[in-house]
């Protein structure tokens, strides 16, 4: 009897919760989770919005090198996805390019790198960021035209 009073106590309480009753419940939760689905594909909208917008204000830092547009920037607390649709957006915009992104979130530093595929033969993203990982204590790895690494805060030459 105790289990079926704890699972009735249960209901009640998530019934409260969503402002129902037992009869409507099921409704209710239902629609919670598909408002909740809603605001998360809002918020992702907006959240590209937010990195096209400064893949436009950082494709004019690249600086051109033998006719290679090249782009090195950091950026503040910028989730690792976005730094994806950044590098994809500012491969876009530049052409023939090599983007290092780097961002600190979570207590580590997420470096990424774009290549455009004209220069792939010659630069590999994924050798690229290996390479720059490496060099403060990471790993990296990834495709020939975009590859990620990550690397803990905990790295000395890393520490504020």
């Amino acid at each position: 009897m105790r289990p079926f009073i704890s699972k009735t106590n249960l209901l009640q309480d998530v019934a409260q919760l969503v402002k129902g009753d037992n009869s409507n419940l099921t409704d209710k939760v239902r629609a919670v989770l598909d408002r909740t689905r809603a605001l998360e594909k809002e918020l992702q909208q907006l959240k590209d919005q937010q990195a096209a917008q400064e893949s436009a204000s950082l494709s004019s830092q690249a600086k051109k090198v033998n006719g290679v547009q090249l782009l090195v920037s950091q950026l503040d607390s910028v989730e690792a996805k976005m730094l994806r649709t950044m590098v994809d957006d500012l491969k876009n915009q530049l052409g023939s390019a090599i983007i290092v992104l780097a961002t600190t979130a979570d207590d580590k530093v997420s470096l990424i790198a774009g290549v455009t595929k004209d220069l792939t033969d010659r630069v590999k993203a994924g050798e690229l960021i290996g390479h720059v990982a490496q060099q403060v204590g990471g790993k990296g790895g990834g495709r020939p035209d975009m590859a990620q690494a990550g690397v803990p805060m905990s790295v000395p030459c890393l520490r504020p």
